[in-house]
């Protein structure tokens, strides 16, 4: 008889719930949310739809016990990335101890181990306050965390996102960059004339490359590594015979605690203006686009020992660690919520196969449902 919570599983897959911010038209999280609401009124809890976006739901359920006990948050994204590329992507298949499909580890494992949990706490007699937060838009701007967190509040909070089972005790930030370099346009065969916009943004990446094996090198943050760059995108040019009078480069730049984006922005600034002062001739520009905050678990906070006492009795040796990828713990965690991250291992995130190991969200779900009720 196959496990409640791997059903559920199975079910979260087979729906469509593609970001349509990644994917002009796609599905978005309507179908995945009424699912997952749906379920969540089933086992008793009191279920609240918070609007985001037009047809784009959080969907909150709260089990209370109207106890004294501090209050515990499960949270984790309904969205996936697109399906470009995959065979039968909503088709949930398991395999030699693997469930396939778009979403199975990022992040519909975890989801369904933390509403499973919830089952299976209220089944032992949970009195405590719990509130289940599955929400859209993790995967472009999280504004549904952005919009859970001016509603919702907890002591501390367990995010679902695949963990291989370890406990997530901090994770990098980012911020999005838009470099241009402005030339002039003029004929291919008339070089007093042009001013070639794409060989000075060379001069841009050269200087890029060596700022990251810098970043690479400063003292290494003992939970989160180092800071890093990239050159995400670039564009430029007209035609063969012209020469180009801009070019474009995206670059997202990793931020470690400490870090903001207002001084990385200003990090690139110099690095620009030091170009002006080498060549007067220079023209080029720097937007900041985007960013999101790194994040880590208050120092001495006692969810992490917790969690992994749990999962030692339950025979998982869960470590703490730092993740690299961004993720809603840190709205969460601004917000005044400490948080760590545990969820299911596996494999192929936002790639064409996508798979969550069975064994581990069982497992996930059981550790969450011993915190709840140990």
């Amino acid at each position: 008889m196959t496990d409640p919570c791997i059903s559920l599983l199975a079910d979260l897959v087979a729906i469509d719930s593609v970001n349509p911010s990644l994917v002009p038209g796609a599905a978005g999280e309507a179908g995945v949310a009424a699912y997952i609401a749906a379920h969540l009124r089933r086992l008793g809890l009191d279920v609240h739809l918070q609007e985001v976006a037009p047809g784009r739901p959080n969907v909150i359920g709260v089990l209370d016990g109207h106890s004294s006990r501090p209050s515990i948050m499960f949270c984790g994204h309904t969205d996936t990335v697109g399906v470009e590329g995959m065979d039968a992507p909503f088709t949930p298949v398991i395999r030699d101890g693997r469930l396939y499909g778009r979403g199975s580890q990022d992040m519909k494992g975890g989801v369904a181990a933390m509403i499973d949990a919830a089952r299976v706490a209220r089944e032992r007699g949970f009195a405590g306050r719990l509130i289940i937060a599955a929400v859209i838009d993790e995967e472009y701007a999280s504004l549904g965390a952005d919009a859970l967190v001016k509603d919702w509040r907890a002591d501390a909070a367990v995010v679902t996102e695949p963990t291989d089972l370890q406990i997530g005790v901090g994770h990098k930030g980012f911020a999005w960059f838009q470099l241009e370099t402005h030339g002039k346009a003029a004929h291919g065969s008339r070089p007093k004339d042009g001013r070639d916009a794409i060989m000075r943004m060379g001069r841009v990446l050269h200087r890029l490359e060596a700022f990251d094996r810098e970043l690479q090198s400063r003292v290494v943050h003992p939970v989160l590594g180092t800071a890093s760059l990239h050159a995400s995108i670039i564009n430029g040019g007209r035609e063969w015979s012209s020469y180009p009078d801009r070019c474009e480069l995206r670059v997202e730049r990793r931020t470690i605690v400490g870090e903001t984006a207002e001084s990385a922005e200003a990090e690139i600034s110099e690095l620009l203006a030091a170009l002006r002062h080498e060549d007067p001739d220079f023209s080029g520009s720097s937007t900041l686009v985007f960013s999101r905050s790194a994040y880590e678990t208050p120092t001495g906070h006692s969810l992490p020992e917790t969690l992994a006492a749990l999962a030692e009795k339950r025979g998982v040796s869960a470590k703490t660690c730092g993740m690299s990828f961004w993720t809603d713990a840190a709205v969460l965690g601004e917000a005044g919520i400490p948080s760590v991250l545990f969820g299911p291992g596996g494999a192929g995130l936002h790639s064409t196969e996508e798979y969550v190991n069975v064994a581990d969200v069982i497992a996930c779900r059981d550790v969450l449902a011993d915190l709840l009720v140990p």
